[in-house]
């Protein structure tokens, strides 16, 4: 399974609001390895949530 998510990209996860913004450290075989900012690290099965991206050059 390939995810538009590469390392680097800034994440939310909707059903997580508490866990913060992540980065997203590495996309493989469709686990995606996540570090949250009041979560910690998070290995992420791509086919069982829906990820937002975040732009943190967004205004707001």
């Amino acid at each position: 399974m390939e995810t538009n998510f590469v390392p680097g990209t800034w994440v939310s996860l909707p059903t997580e609001p508490d866990w913060g913004i992540g980065q997203v450290q590495s996309a493989i075989d469709g686990r995606i390895t996540i570090n949250f900012e009041h979560a910690g690290k998070r290995v992420i099965l791509a086919d069982a949530v829906e990820l937002d991206e975040v732009d943190l050059d967004a205004p707001g």
